[in-house]
């Protein structure tokens, strides 16, 4: 018997999945798993806001996929895949938790505005994937939680056009135009980190939810003109270990966005049916 798609195994079983956002993270998502890229993975649609947008965004890789709304995306998939601006996670993870089902959630600074939607989840019997995105370690940092964390703290360093209208530089008249050097825009708590960069620092929420949680994780932002790549740097203090940990992400087609954010979330469906799992 052959498998359905290149990729898929026999036996295993198909987790029907939607993509929700056709951007620089939607996109490449479409591309590697309408390839088979992931055994039991059968991407079965997009769902986006504005469906002839979206449509047209198709047909220029002329690539015939079902779109539908939000509202109808737990009709067609057990797995939705929110690669959406931050403020509409709320209605697509709702949908599908009410049903029961599954959604892998990239903006997941906006987790913190919406703690209901975890008990939603509990409730109804569905589940929240996080993956490790732009950022290293959360096993790690996980690990280090089964016992006693003492401090988290992250050192975000980015190129002044990834920075560029972010909120807390607008609300703050902060103009990183003239910057000759590297210079810290930023420091607080990963929930302020993360109200006053939705765009840039998803990773800084991941790690918090992995770790001692949003109040207690300490995050700086600095702004460097002189760079290219992102760059996340994690220390920890924890009664296991003490431990450093410094990630360069290559920027994609969007600067605020590195281009292995995609690529961790195609290996988290990977560890989702796989024979071998390796890491927590």
């Amino acid at each position: 018997m052959k498998p359905d798609r290149p990729g898929q195994l026999t036996g295993t079983k198909v987790l029907r999945t939607a993509v929700v956002g056709l951007g620089a993270i939607g996109s490449v998502l479409v591309d590697k798993l309408r390839a088979g890229a992931v055994p039991g993975i059968d991407l079965v649609a997009v769902a986006a806001r504005d469906l002839a947008k979206a449509r047209s965004a198709l047909d220029k890789i002329d690539l015939d996929l079902r779109i539908v709304s939000i509202s109808d995306l737990p009709d067609v998939a057990d797995l939705a895949i929110e690669c959406a601006p931050a403020a509409v996670l709320e209605p697509i993870a709702r949908v599908m938790l009410e049903q029961g089902k599954k959604v892998m959630v990239l903006s997941v600074g906006a987790l913190l505005a919406h703690p209901e939607l975890i008990e939603l989840a509990r409730r109804r019997g569905g589940q929240i994937l996080v993956p490790t995105g732009a950022l290293l370690g959360l096993d790690a940092v996980a690990a280090a939680a089964e016992g006693m964390i003492h401090t988290v703290r992250l050192k975000t360093t980015k190129p002044v056009k990834g920075l560029l209208g972010a909120p807390y530089l607008v609300e703050n008249g902060i103009d990183l135009s003239a910057l000759t050097r590297p210079t810290r825009v930023f420091e607080g708590n990963a929930r302020e980190a993360a109200k006053g960069f939705p765009a840039n620092l998803n990773v800084a929420v991941a790690l918090s939810l992995a770790g001692i949680g949003p109040d207690r994780t300490i995050v700086e932002i600095w702004a460097d003109p002189a760079i290219d790549r992102n760059t996340h740097h994690i220390e920890v203090e924890a009664d296991s270990a003490s431990f450093e940990m410094t990630i360069r992400n290559v920027p994609s087609d969007n600067p605020k966005t590195g281009r292995i954010t995609p690529l961790s979330a195609i290996a988290a469906l990977r560890k989702l049916a796989a024979p071998l799992r390796v890491g927590s």
